[in-house]
């Protein structure tokens, strides 16, 4: 079943703000669970970096104010430098483990995570000076920026499955992806610079709602008359009654309740006031057991 999603329900205070840090928001989960993981494999404690902990936890809790929001962005390499602090001086406390593999492998994943907090700070400084602004980006270098997403996803996994892109390699765990992103301008593609968190939310749906060894296909294809972009899934499906609902702030469907996730359950949410910001459309075909297909349209601005 395919519907076009025409309306949602309003948005309470602070929730708007709180769809514009989503991509801030979906790092600082992945950073919390690292650092959680850090505390288990020393002592076995999960609490054990607490203050890493309470400053992602406050960071988080200010992305309802939008002030507050962009001056966590501005002086985002502060509060790193504060974890990063009391990681070493936590790592410095366990001779032979602060140091091992496990922790080292966690350090990596940690500074991985810092400069893609520092990179999207940026992109959501950038947006706040100018909200409705399209860019020319590099096919190239967004190719390299979304392939470092999904590199990022299968690291976070710690090991429970891969991501590949031939599926002649393809294993029974793997994820295969097909990205494909054409311009007919060339070698770039316009874009509001929002609608990068819209397809890193999306594509980040598609994986986590499709159990490993299932297919993931994303195009983008950019005309001088509109933006198109689809993501869809071999996934668990969403049901009929529910395609209009699941797009509401923190709804999901209802055979999905059950899985733990990091997210908030508002990617959706912010494609479709995305999608409407720039007077575009979108569509959700969707099938319980055989997966969903989400596609956007945003039409082109006019010249001058």
């Amino acid at each position: 079943m395919e519907i076009e999603i025409v309306q949602i329900a309003e948005l309470k205070p602070g929730e708007r703000s709180l769809l514009d840090m989503h991509s801030l928001l979906n790092v600082l989960n992945v950073l919390q669970g690292e650092a959680m993981l850090i505390g288990l494999h020393l002592a076995d404690n999960a609490e054990l970096l607490s203050e890493t902990l309470a400053i992602c936890d406050r960071v988080k809790a200010s992305f309802s104010d939008q002030d507050l929001a962009l001056e966590f962005a501005r002086k985002v390499r502060v509060e790193e430098e504060a974890i990063l602090s009391e990681i070493r001086l936590v790592c410095g406390r366990y001779p032979g483990k602060g140091d091992d593999a496990e922790t080292l492998e966690s350090l990596g994943n940690l500074r991985s995570v810092f400069h893609i907090l520092e990179v999207r700070s940026q992109e959501v400084l950038a947006r706040a000076r100018e909200p409705g602004k399209w860019l020319d980006l590099p096919i190239e270098d967004m190719r390299a920026d979304f392939l470092a997403v999904f590199a990022a996803i299968e690291k976070n996994s710690k090991g429970r499955y891969h991501i590949i892109y031939n599926l002649a390699l393809q294993k029974p765990a793997d994820y295969y992806v097909d990205f494909v992103i054409e311009s007919t301008s060339g070698g770039t593609v316009a874009m509001p610079l929002i609608f990068k968190d819209v397809m890193r939310d999306l594509i980040a749906n598609a994986r986590k709602y499709t159990p490993p060894g299932g297919t993931i296909n994303v195009g983008l294809h950019e005309t001088a008359a509109e933006l198109r972009f689809v993501v869809q899934d071999t996934g668990c499906g969403i049901p009929d009654d529910e395609l209009g609902e699941v797009v509401n702030f923190g709804r999901r469907g209802s055979n999905v309740e059950h899985m733990r996730t990091m997210g908030g359950g508002f990617g959706l949410t912010k494609a479709f006031l995305v999608t409407k910001q720039f007077g575009g459309r979108l569509w959700i075909k969707s099938k319980v057991g055989v997966g969903t297909r989400i596609t956007i349209t945003i039409p082109r601005p006019e010249e001058g």
